[in-house]
């Protein structure tokens, strides 16, 4: 055999050996020419922030590439590259360079999504995984030409360092769009982009076009938008935003510098955006920011011929004679697909069966958008011309603004209270029903007597089992009154009338009224989102139901059965604080001196949490909305059922962020451990509240002011306190008491939580114990440079 044959003869099998792909090792954060990417291999960036291969969303058999920070816990995706055109094979799906482009191949080896661009040259292009999360296409390891970059390409996320951008020479926005569903990534009906008329403005649009929520014209001074004053303070947490303008384009960014913190701000399918932090190594998301604060502002959130209710068990019910048009979506919380009738409409077709469209009444609802004004006398009239067009859903008549009809889907409906419903007209809603029924009323009549008469003697005895057993079960709880009671889930859910009446939503969850047996009303809490162990859930309960003050809600007992967790507590018929002090309705009885206990009671409230438990106890979301009133306006702190425990052995606690934005003291991002001075902080600034009778983030004609900024001017440089107190007192206050309670709240927001003074201290000074001196003034009031408010001297309490 001719050996000098032989490297001509392996020739060909060199050549196959070198075409073929290598795959990416697990770890790496590019992807190379000739690499490719398939299964379950993933691209990690140089330092592990984030991760980038094939997922599977919720319950979705389908999958996607997709980005996601590597330690944090779900929902956690960032970015999706193939939202619309999913792959079922992740073995046999492969994303690779292709040509100069990352091209995500499925299956069937179809290219189903590119990155589309051209290249100069194919094979030195490579994909790269930046720790900021931005995926990156570039010429080479050696460039820093950037060919594509997946933050150009935003999926439902805005991530720190992206732009919301408007292109001035195209006209186009860079928009963040939601998800379809959680378990759908397509784009969704909800977005947020720069206003196109006014580009110093963020907008978000139902649908692409219509606007429910805007946050008003960025202030360069204050670096903040004119709606969105609380921005301010984000400087806080290491969270800086910047707007840019210039010949080309306008967009917003904004940074995020921690190193134990990572941050998302994504829009999802409710249409509501939030703003979440992680601390390093927790693993779990902390919501600190939302819009729409309520969920019914968004627009279209429940769909067509459905109203949203705020106090509903769920958000949203279909109209009368309507019905889900699609039962899985709605059993999975997405409402946008809306209702449809139940019975089709004959207009057009009246002679059928002597059947004609009626209208329904509903007065406990707001009217649907986009209505169309015609000409009409009476309401009679204004029937008749809805009648007379198949397009009409419903019309309204009013004697000052004449007939308005609405044609095709009603949307962006809200119910509404018997108070809002008065004096406004009736919305009727066209449905289908028979118009003469004469001939079957008689069978009808007969059928229902016979019903009837069986059903009340068999009604007798069923509620007559029934109220033993509710006796028997429910009185088996008050056997004991000081301590904390299990009920079942079917008790409280008969007691609250199937969830039927919301007072309000809290952190982790809703509040609902309801009766026992024996008369007394409870406020019953469903728990959503805690994954507490049973164990360590009844643990939790059983110390805090030992609690007994005058100034805490009483626990009277819990329900744990599988994944529900309900707590029972008193209810509370004048509600919470914020309803008095920012409602101007609600504020007749607020006068100085029941402000002043509402206040005091507080203090005494949290001294007990701090000092006198047998576990130091830290309440973690101090604010208004927790303060609940009795009969007699006694304070009494709520929510704090599942608060952070301390044992006496330790002084603070490491714990994942917890509280409300604009409340949160300054450790709770810094990363430290924290103490009952966070509790402090969170307390002073409410204090700033009970005062003015306005939230500390204000809009006025002349922009937007910090309350604390302007009180602690009056305080520390003896100027008009009086100035402070809300003008719809008249001026009716105790001046001493005015100047204590202002100069308290100065104190408790410190900066460093070693110069607040303690919930105990802070009831002597309220009750006139203790003299108080003037504090120094906190570094993150001095935004605005124009006021010298700082005192040298750093006196102590």
């Amino acid at each position: 055999m001719d050996t000098n044959k032989i490297p001509w003869l392996m020739l060909p099998l060199f050549l196959l050996c070198f075409s073929l792909e290598s795959h990416v090792s697990f770890g790496a954060d590019t992807i190379s020419f000739n690499q490719s990417l398939s299964g379950d291999g993933t691209i990690v960036s140089a330092s592990e922030v984030f991760e980038l291969g094939f997922f599977r969303p919720g319950n979705s058999s389908n999958y996607y590439i997709g980005m996601w920070y590597k330690q944090a816990s779900q929902p956690n995706t960032v970015w999706v590259a193939n939202r619309e055109k999913p792959v079922r094979d992740i073995n046999s799906s492969v994303l690779k360079i292709v040509d100069g482009n990352l091209v995500l191949f499925d299956e069937s080896e179809l290219p189903i999504w590119s990155t589309n661009i051209s290249s100069t040259n194919s094979t030195s292009v490579e994909a790269v995984l930046l720790d900021d999360g931005n995926l990156v296409l570039r010429q080479g390891p050696n460039s820093s030409t950037i060919l594509w970059q997946s933050f150009d390409h935003p999926a439902d996320t805005w991530l720190p360092g992206m732009k919301l951008s408007f292109d001035k020479r195209t006209n186009q926005s860079r928009s963040i769009t939601s998800w379809k569903s959680q378990d759908d990534p397509a784009p969704g009906l909800f977005s947020i982009q720069i206003d196109p008329s006014q580009t110093d403005q963020i907008i978000f649009l139902w649908n692409r076009s219509q606007r429910y929520w805007f946050s008003g014209t960025w202030d360069e001074q204050t670096k903040s938008f004119t709606l969105l004053p609380e921005l301010r303070t984000l400087y806080l947490y290491n969270i800086s935003y910047r707007h840019v303008s210039n010949e080309n384009e306008s967009y917003f960014t904004y940074s995020f510098d921690n190193s134990f913190a990572i941050s998302r701000s994504s829009i999802d399918a409710s249409g509501q955006f939030k703003a979440m932090l992680m601390l390093t190594n927790s693993g779990e998301w902390s919501l600190f920011f939302s819009q729409p604060r309520q969920q019914c502002d968004v627009y279209g959130y429940c769909g067509a011929f459905s109203n949203c209710n705020e106090k509903s068990r769920q958000f949203c019910n279909c109209l009368t004679e309507f019905q889900p048009a699609s039962q899985k979506e709605w059993d999975q919380q997405l409402y946008t697909g809306g209702c449809v009738r139940q019975a089709k409409l004959k207009c057009g077709n009246d002679s059928v069966n002597g059947r004609e469209d009626q209208f329904l009444e509903s007065r406990m609802t707001t009217f649907p958008t986009n209505p169309r004004t015609v000409t009409a006398d009476s309401i009679k009239e204004c029937k008749s011309t809805c009648l007379n067009n198949c397009s009409c859903t419903a019309y309204a008549y009013d004697e000052s603004i004449g007939c308005s009809i609405w044609t095709g889907d009603l949307l962006n409906m809200k119910q509404v209270g018997e108070d809002d419903a008065k004096g406004k007209s009736t919305l009727h809603i066209r449905i289908a029903e028979f118009s003469n029924p004469k001939n079957k009323k008689g069978p009808i009549i007969v059928a229902v007597a016979v019903s009837v008469s069986a059903g009340v003697a068999l009604l007798g005895v069923m509620m007559f089992i029934i109220i033993r057993r509710q006796r028997k079960t429910i009185s088996s709880t008050k056997a004991a009154q000081s301590s904390v009671m299990a009920y079942g889930y079917k008790d409280l859910q008969k007691a609250t009338k199937n969830f039927s009446e919301r007072l309000g939503r809290g952190g982790f969850g809703s509040v609902f009224k309801g009766t026992l047996p024996d008369g007394s009303l409870i406020a019953v809490k469903k728990l959503e989102g805690i994954n507490q162990g049973e164990k360590q859930f009844r643990t939790e309960v059983s110390i805090v139901g030992a609690i007994n003050h005058v100034n805490l809600i009483r626990l009277r007992g819990f329900c744990s059965e599988g994944s529900r967790k309900l707590l029972v507590y008193d209810y509370m018929p004048n509600g919470s604080l914020d309803k008095h002090l920012f409602n101007a309705k609600g504020s007749g009885k607020l006068d100085w001196k029941t402000r002043y206990q509402i206040a005091l009671g507080a203090a005494r409230g949290l001294a007990y949490l701090h000092d006198k438990c047998r576990d130091s106890i830290i309440h973690c979301d101090i604010k208004p909305e927790n303060i609940l009133l009795d009969v007699d306006f006694c304070p009494k702190l709520a929510d704090f059922g599942l608060a952070k425990l301390i044992g006496r052995d330790f002084s603070r606690v490491l714990t994942t962020i917890r509280g409300t934005l604009g409340y949160l003291a300054p450790e709770w991002i810094s990363g430290v451990a924290i103490t009952p001075k966070a509790d402090v902080y969170s307390y002073g600034m409410m204090l700033f509240e009970i005062v003015s009778g306005k939230r500390n983030f204000q809009n006025s004609n002349d922009g937007s002011t910090f309350f604390p900024t302007w009180a602690a001017q009056q305080v520390t440089e003896g100027g008009n306190v009086l100035s402070l107190l809300d003008n719809r007192l008249n001026g009716n206050v105790d001046l001493e008491e005015l100047y204590r309670i202002c100069t308290v709240a100065c104190w408790c927001i410190q900066d460093e939580e070693i110069h607040r003074p303690s919930m105990s201290q802070i009831v002597q000074i309220l009750e006139g114990v203790v003299e108080v001196t003037l504090p120094p003034i906190p570094r993150f009031l001095l935004i605005d440079t124009t006021l010298s408010l700082c005192s040298e001297s750093q006196s102590t309490l």
